[in-house]
Order: structure tokens, then sequence, then C-alpha cells
């Protein structure tokens, strides 16, 4: 299969420079909370998910970048869990995240589950400092990202392959994109006005920097996820709808993460007519944009990081 799998990104990126003290933090936090049986197993650490968390969130200060290393983290151990036998027993998967639901709304996590623990300390290191209204879309996007889980079990046995309109809804939830985003303003100490955040051209923005990188991951990771039966990635359902070959399946999917990418700098780049059609403040102006940026710079360093790390090389 061919490896051209970048995209041409019209937007930078950074990495923050607190690299070193957030690999230690999150080591000890994995030690913690033992998600993994050994915290500096090479392994794990091919991955680069501290790194991740840097070109992410290159601005956030020093114990916001370890806590945004805990939560890729997170993800990652979380989702590898369901890649074995597990992942095909929905009626076994769905009490796991129920009960991290039940958390979000003030369940005490059982002591003796590392997952539970290692969530409630996340979402309670999340909220802090962050008004009502936020916490409130951060809990609905998490439960969005758990109760995703069940369904993509099922979907590995059943007997009907997914379609697009279903992978889409499926997918964005299992990609977690909404929680990720929220923590721009978590770890940027703000939070964005309603009007803009919901405003349809950064809801477009916002939507497309989520979805580009579930298509270059479908991309990267299908020579991973078809032996073992996944069914909820594009370029499968690309070479059902065209009866071709994986490889040209693959081209497919990419080019249409090459539009996301065009539209989302056009989209970006009218951001300044809204804040003037909304007649926002001039600190309302430099907060908004200060979310964008953050959108699109997770973008950038998601890309960027996702061409190295060792997660998607196994194969």
């Amino acid at each position: 299969m061919s490896d051209d799998t970048s995209l041409q990104i019209p937007f930078p990126y950074s990495r923050s420079t607190h690299g070193p003290y957030a690999t230690e933090l999150h080591r000890a936090w994995l030690t913690r909370h033992p998600l993994l049986s050994d915290p500096t197993h090479p392994a794990y650490a091919h991955w680069d998910v501290v790194d991740l968390a840097a070109l992410g969130y290159p601005d956030a200060g020093p114990d916001e970048l370890a806590l945004a290393a805990d939560l890729m983290g997170f993800y990652f151990l979380f989702d590898d869990q369901f890649d074995g036998p597990l992942g095909r027993r929905p009626t076994e998967v769905a009490p796991i995240c129920d009960r991290l639901i039940a958390v979000l709304h003030g369940a005490r996590p059982d002591r003796t589950s590392a997952v539970e623990t290692a969530f409630a300390d996340l979402w309670e290191r999340s909220v802090q400092g962050m008004p009502a209204r936020w916490q409130a879309r951060a809990a609905y996007n998490w439960e969005y990202y758990l109760a995703s889980h069940p369904a993509e079990a099922a979907g590995r046995i059943s007997p009907r392959p997914p379609d697009r309109a279903g992978y889409q809804v499926l997918r964005r939830g299992t990609a977690a994109m909404e929680t990720i985003f929220d923590m721009v303003e978590r770890l940027g100490h703000f939070e964005v006005t309603p009007a803009v955040l919901h405003h349809p051209v950064l809801r477009q923005i916002r939507q497309l920097a989520a979805d580009i990188p579930s298509l270059t991951n479908d991309v990267r990771s299908f020579p991973l996820e078809a032996p073992r039966g996944d069914v909820n990635n594009l370029v499968m359902i690309v070479q059902r709808e065209r009866d071709c070959s994986a490889e040209e399946a693959c081209a497919v999917v990419m080019g249409e993460a090459q539009l996301m990418v065009e539209r989302c700098r056009e989209l970006y780049e009218g951001l300044p007519d809204v804040y003037r059609e909304l007649g926002l403040a001039r600190v309302e102006r430099i907060i908004a944009q200060r979310y964008a940026d953050g959108l699109v710079t997770w973008l950038a360093g998601y890309l960027s990081w996702e061409r190295l790390t060792g997660r998607y090389q196994e194969a």
C-alpha cells in the first residue's frame, strides 16, 4: 500500500517547551493510575503521547500540559482495551462506560479500578476554575464519547456494515474531538461566548478540524484494524462503495480530507467578518480568535505527530 498519507496544511504548528516536565508528571500519573503494567514501557514511549499534547496545546503552561498529556494517554489506553475480545462484547462494554458517565455526574469511582480512578482524576482537574456552562458542555461531550463505545463493539459483530451516515455519527463520538477542543478553553483559561461558539462558521471550522484527523487516522490505522475486524473505518466503506482496492480507497479518503482542509482554511480566513457582523467587543474578538487558533493549531499539530508516532507503525 502506498505511504502517501500526508496532507498540505496551511496552518502552522509549534511545540511546547514544557515537554520534559510534563513527561515526568505523566509517568507519575500512570504509576498512580496503572492503566499500563509498566509506565516506562518502550512501546508506549514510542507513541510520543506527551509530544502530541505539546503539539496540540503549545501555549499551555507546565501543569496544564501535564493534564493534556494525561488526557491523551487516557484516550489511547482506554480505547485500546477494546481492541481485543472485549471490544466484541457490547453488553460488557456498556457497564464500563456507564460507570464513567456516572462519575461525570458525581458518582465516586471504584478505587480498585484504574480506569475509573484515572478518569475521575482527569474530570476533577479539567473542571477546576471553569464555569458551569462549560462544565455542562464538557460533560455532554464526554458522555457522547463514552457512550459510543458499546455501539462500536456492537458494530464489530453486526452482519450489517456501517454506511457513511452511521460511520460519521459513531466516528465523531469515538474520536473524542469535542472533548479535546473543550480543553482549548480549559488549558487557556478562557471561555468563548455562546454567540461565537455556535456561529455556523465556527461550528464548521470545529467540525472540519475534528473530522480531518479521523480520516487520516482511518488511513494510517487501516492495516491494523482490518485484520482484527474493525468496521468503523472510512477506507473500508469507500472500498465497498467503489468496489476498489484498499490503496485506491486510501487515496480517495485522503483526497476528501484535503478538500476539507481547504474548506477549513476558507472559513478560518472569514472569521474577521463574523466578529464584525456579531458586533463583538475587542476582548470578545481576542478570545474568539484564541479559540479558533486553538482548533487549527491542534489540527496541524496532530497531523505532524501522526506522521511520526510509532502508534500506527506496528503493521
